[in-house]
């Protein structure tokens, strides 16, 4: 073997081998090959009092791929690491460099931000060495997560029975149990509203009252707004007639955290789900003629486009829309953009969605489509309105009506699917022109607080913050659900927007975390640890004493914490265990909440909930051939009959209604693999 190309992805592998030829083998890791280990003091994999060493151990289910790698390596004359172009990507490389002992020569890193043939070739022909200072905020980064998802998760569930906690995760969850409770003590104050409807040659239109003698029309109850309407009596005059040229300016092309949120309300993806999708987008699509890469690297803050397709954009803008279309290029970054990556786009614009819709699935065409136009239009030029503003007039009280019409379309040309506004007609009135109010229509309102968070708007709020980064967003949201800490439902009822509301769990472990730890679970130290990591990237910081420096603030904290967080009581039931006579509790497990003994583990009775809308089991004549107790008749979830021992959970016999016995799927597995095993060794 002349080269080995190893990747973490096997679809990024097969698109890759289309471009290399014969003289290279492509492989995959299957992602991260191994992760700090569980042993050690505290079960950390970090010596925290040695200068956090970590310690590594291959993943179980990587061992054979470890193992595979490592044969391969042996035999090939150049080994090139070819994983993804951020930190993350980084660190699975020096992880397969020191697993696989390769010596310092034999490796090369290799980068490209899209897999098409000219980006992957032209990345072969400038290899690199593995940088060590993206390592190094990497690693840095897993350490954090790990002490302090280690040892507060510890403390939390000892304390609260809460199931985890983390750096980046708490400082969410802690966003959303906030703006709760902002909700629940915002007080509504009540206002008004006085709209006056016009015509004017058969055309109706509205104009609403926005200033008294000048100044802005305040009208706090229905006795001030009635006032209003009876001061406006005889004709209104025309005052103010403004017309002006209003330009909607396109927005830049997709960061990860604009695509996710563009993606959460207009396709109703979610973040992590969009992910999934660009990732199988970036990695390559057979189009007929093998895999093809469809986007460039989708885990990016960046809104530059490179040169190249900037000036092909300008050419196909031109061709397909007219030069007038064509609009200036310009990049937003903020001060922390990782600008070595490009914003996500199309890698080529000739791969048009129609044109290559029947190789994507649904979903895959719905988002491709989207980051096309969002890349095509951020180059061209912007809309144009031609607005009206009309103001009305009558003894002092100002009424005005505001109108616009699309005058030239611009970017929304090929965006405008994904845009809001419908066109406001108003008719033309002259200034001085004098008009009767057909009606006059005042209206009760109350102020609202402020919006729950749903993902789109979580997620932006990360970012403004300054909290975890883009790759992150996905995780943070799927991981305080699976805790449940939150849950998404509808905002209101008939509403299909889902909003965040923190469980009861949540709001507890918010409190406490804020009792105790609020000198690091906070908005403000979490967008400070991102940017020491960014300046570890950069070769601006040393990783040992920023984590010095975090466990010298967080070490006292966690003993207080021990020492002065109250240990919550399990939730009693009401009733008496029926083995030892203590107190039956309400607990929670891996499949929900259950009863059981407040004496455990000295006592270990448990018991279902009991849903009172299922049927209760019936008692039959049929004895358990296994321990000799009656069987019940009981319903499954899937709403068929079946029987079970009534001595569950000691015995768990179960037989259909024909007497074969049921064997569940895990013992089934179990039994398979014990043979399979047995197999071997004979």
């Amino acid at each position: 073997m002349k080269n080995l190309v190893i990747v973490e992805s096997p679809s990024k592998s097969k698109t890759i081998a289309k471009y290399l030829g014969s003289d290279y083998t492509v492989v995959s890791s299957k992602g991260h090959i191994r992760d700090l280990a569980i042993k050690g003091k505290g079960g950390l994999g970090v010596d925290i009092e040695n200068g956090f060493i970590p310690t590594y151990e291959v993943s179980d289910d990587k061992k054979d791929v470890v193992r595979d790698l490592k044969k391969q390596a042996k035999s090939a004359d150049m080994v090139y690491l070819a994983t993804d172009p951020d930190r993350e990507g980084e660190a699975i490389s020096w992880h397969l460099a020191e697993e696989l002992g390769l010596s310092e020569d034999a490796i090369d890193r290799v980068t490209f931000h899209e897999i098409t043939k000219s980006a992957v070739l032209e990345a072969f022909g400038q290899p690199r060495a593995i940088d060590m200072d993206l390592v190094h905020s990497q690693e840095t980064r897993r350490i954090l997560d790990r002490i302090i998802g280690f040892k507060l998760s510890k403390l939390l569930n000892t304390k609260i029975r809460s199931k985890s906690a983390g750096r980046v995760q708490s400082v969410a969850l802690k966003l959303i149990v906030e703006r709760e409770k902002e909700i629940q003590a915002f007080k509504p104050k009540e206002y008004w509203t006085l709209d006056a409807l016009f015509e004017k040659d058969g055309q109706p239109f509205t104009a609403r009252l926005e200033k008294i003698n000048g100044k802005k029309a305040v009208l706090r109850n229905g006795e001030e707004a009635q006032k209003a309407c009876d001061a406006c009596q005889g004709p209104f005059t025309a005052t103010s007639v403004k017309a002006t040229k209003r330009r909607r300016a396109p927005k830049p092309p997709f960061t990860t955290s604009t695509l996710q949120q563009e993606a959460s309300t207009k396709l109703s993806m979610n973040a992590k789900r969009t992910m999934s999708i660009a990732q199988r987008l970036y990695e390559g699509i057979d189009l007929g003629s093998g895999q093809e890469g469809l986007i460039t690297y989708m885990r990016t803050d960046s809104t530059r486009l490179s040169a190249g397709f900037v000036q092909d954009a300008k050419r196909v803008i031109a061709d397909r829309y007219g030069s007038s279309y064509n609009g200036r290029y310009k990049v937003t970054n903020d001060a922390s953009a990782q600008d070595a990556h490009e914003a996500i786009r199309p890698t080529s614009l000739a791969n048009t969605p129609e044109a290559i819709k029947q190789y994507l699935t649904a979903e895959q065409y719905r988002l491709y489509t989207m980051i096309y136009a969002r890349a095509l239009a951020s180059l061209m030029s912007a809309a144009v309105y031609d607005a009206v503003s009309l103001t009305m007039s009558n003894h002092g009280y100002d009424f005005t009506a505001t109108g616009s019409t699309l005058a030239f379309d611009g970017y929304l040309k090929v965006y405008g699917a994904y845009e809001s506004g419908k066109d406001v007609l108003l008719p033309t009135v002259a200034e001085g022109e004098q008009l009767d109010a057909k009606q006059l229509t005042p209206a009760q309102h109350f102020t609202e607080p402020p919006a729950r968070y749903t993902e789109a708007r979580l997620i932006k709020a990360l970012e403004e913050e300054g909290i975890g980064r883009p790759s992150t967003y996905a995780m943070i949201i799927d991981t305080i659900q699976a805790r449940g800490y939150v849950h998404l439902a509808p905002s209101a009822e008939g509403s299909r927007t889902k909003v965040f509301f923190p469980t009861e769990q949540g709001t507890l472990t918010t409190e406490k975390l804020d009792e105790f730890f609020s000198g690091i679970i906070n908005v403000k130290y979490t967008a400070e640890m991102e940017s020491k990591l960014d300046d570890i990237a950069n070769g601006k910081e040393d990783e040992t004493v920023v984590l010095q420096n975090f466990y010298d603030r967080f070490a006292p904290m966690l003993d207080d914490a021990y020492a002065g967080m109250e240990k919550v009581k399990p939730e009693e039931v009401g009733e008496d265990c029926p083995d030892c006579g203590k107190p039956l509790v309400y607990r929670s497990g891996r499949f929900g909440k259950f009863i059981s003994c407040s004496d455990y583990p000295a006592c270990k009775y448990t018991r279902k909930i009991v849903d009172p809308a299922k049927p209760a089991p019936l008692m039959t004549d049929k004895l358990c051939p296994k321990c000799g107790k009656p069987l019940l008749q009981r319903v499954s979830r899937y709403k068929t009959t079946f029987l079970g021992c009534s001595g569950f959970p000691s015995c768990r016999y179960m037989e259909d209604n024909n007497g074969n016995e049921i064997i569940p799927k895990e013992k089934k597995k179990k039994t398979a693999a014990k043979t399979k095993r047995s197999g071997k060794k004979a």
